[in-house]
């Protein structure tokens, strides 16, 4: 397996990155004034091929984050059906995140700090080109840079026809962030006011306000409630979802501009860990945006690129 090995110039902390399984950064451990935080969660042997791709590291999730129902959707006047032998799948019959997370990356630039990786759908994964109305030209590139994990994304179509797309990132963020701290003290913080209405994890269209007792803005406990929730109403310039682990005096924060104005956060079973998704669309947009529900989905000319970033940050809790 090609692995990739990063080193930040101005401290000691280092990230790990699968190229050949969608160039997930499976590992960030960040140098906190000689404190070190292990910030994301896989499990060993990972980077050798044990595990799903969607279940650790942060996987890349593109042209579609989270679901498409049944796998079926429409677009410029053409039915598609996302076969499950091409495409991954959930257990109730849904295509799930997209094209990308499981193929090899290749290459394109690199250093000793940072790491450029691309994905070109018609020449990276051929057999899924007819899946998808156009081609299309993914590029990320992270960075270690004291103790953060910065992530920068380009999206070109170098087609001629128009590009449908969502972004989202699937990071696994471990709980505590101190060997002396358990994950049930962890406070998770996030910024939505909203949240989708869901049956079986599909978006039905409609959302309402957070209900008091579910203040995300005063943070939750981890492990207090099950979470598998799709959430609206971020901030339209930076959204902020924390972990504090206030034992240890700790936090780690992940920030992103609005463009991402959806996020999923999930608890997976029997894990300490929480996954703070941001998406630039709500799961299934495809198909929503055209029974016209604002659902995020979005559209690239031929020709045209579209830039974001998402960077995670260790450090002491500020109050």
């Amino acid at each position: 397996m090609n692995v990739l090995e990063l080193k930040s110039a101005d401290s000691a902390s280092t990230a790990s990155i699968s190229v050949d399984r969608g160039f997930n950064c499976f590992a960030f451990r960040a140098d906190v004034d000689g404190r070190f935080i292990d910030v994301i969660d896989s499990q060993p042997g990972f980077q050798d091929g044990e595990g799903r791709e969607s279940g650790n590291g942060i996987p890349l999730l593109f042209p579609f984050p989270n679901r498409i129902r049944a796998g079926r959707y429409s677009w410029a006047g053409r039915d598609y059906e996302l076969p499950d032998n091409l495409v991954s799948y959930d257990n109730t019959g849904n295509a799930i995140h997209g094209f990308c997370l499981d193929r090899p990356w290749r290459v394109v630039a690199s250093g000793p700090d940072f790491a450029v990786g691309e994905f070109h759908l018609s020449r990276d994964a051929p057999d899924r080109r007819e899946l998808w109305p156009a081609d299309f030209v993914i590029r990320c590139r992270y960075e270690v840079a004291g103790s953060g994990l910065r992530s920068r994304f380009e999206i070109t179509n170098p087609d001629t026809v128009a590009l449908p797309w969502g972004l989202g990132t699937h990071a696994y963020f471990r709980l505590p962030l101190s060997a002396d701290s358990r994950a049930d003290q962890c406070l998770l913080v996030a910024p939505p006011t909203t949240q989708y209405e869901l049956i079986d994890c599909l978006p039905t269209g409609g959302k309402s306000q957070l209900p008091d007792e579910f203040d995300l803005h005063d943070g939750i406990r981890f492990g207090t409630r099950k979470l598998d929730d799709v959430f609206g109403g971020v901030p339209a310039d930076l959204v902020e979802s924390c972990m504090m682990d206030e034992s240890a005096g700790l936090q780690v924060v992940q920030r992103n501009p609005g463009s991402f104005r959806d996020l999923v956060i999930y608890t997976p079973p029997d894990r300490d860990a929480v996954c703070f998704e941001p998406y630039t669309c709500i799961t299934d947009a495809v198909n929503l945006q055209q029974r016209g529900v604002d659902a995020g989905w979005r559209t690239l000319g031929p020709g045209e690129s579209f830039s974001t970033w998402i960077n995670i940050e260790a450090g002491p809790i500020i109050v």
